[in-house]
């Protein structure tokens, strides 16, 4: 075969197709239902995934909103606590010292302060442990 023949046969075969590709776009252009089928499902897509509004969007913003009230209540319940303990340090002086001793390590002049950690050591050297004098 040369190459005269290949090109002929090649042309030919692409007419045949592009005639049966046209014929099968003309059918389906000429049924009407697929027209609204197509618009439905183009806007199905933009308000389903695309739109700024979208129903993916507004799953997110759910997930959000879940999350901020649960910080909230956290919070919440954080305020209740800190404000029972105002209560407790205004009425009890002996509350102050208490929170002062376990907290901020503060000690009477008369009292030496032994701190007990459960920390692993991290193989820092004892010379450049601080605590140590």
């Amino acid at each position: 075969m040369e190459n005269g023949e290949f090109f002929v046969i090649l042309s030919a075969n692409r007419e045949k197709s592009m005639k049966k590709l046209k014929s099968l776009l003309l059918r389906i252009y000429h049924v009407k239902a697929l027209k609204y089928i197509v618009v439905t499902l183009i806007g199905v897509i933009l308000i389903g995934f695309v739109d700024e509004n979208s129903v993916w969007h507004h799953i997110a913003n759910r997930q959000k909103i879940s999350e901020l009230q649960d910080e909230i209540d956290r919070y919440t319940l954080q305020n209740k606590n800190d404000q029972a303990q105002i209560k407790v340090l205004d009425s009890n002086p002996k509350a102050i010292k208490k929170i002062a001793r376990e907290r901020y390590f503060m000690k009477a002049d008369d009292e030496d302060i032994f701190v007990l950690s459960d920390d692993e050591k991290t193989g820092k050297s004892i010379l450049n442990d601080e605590t140590v004098e």
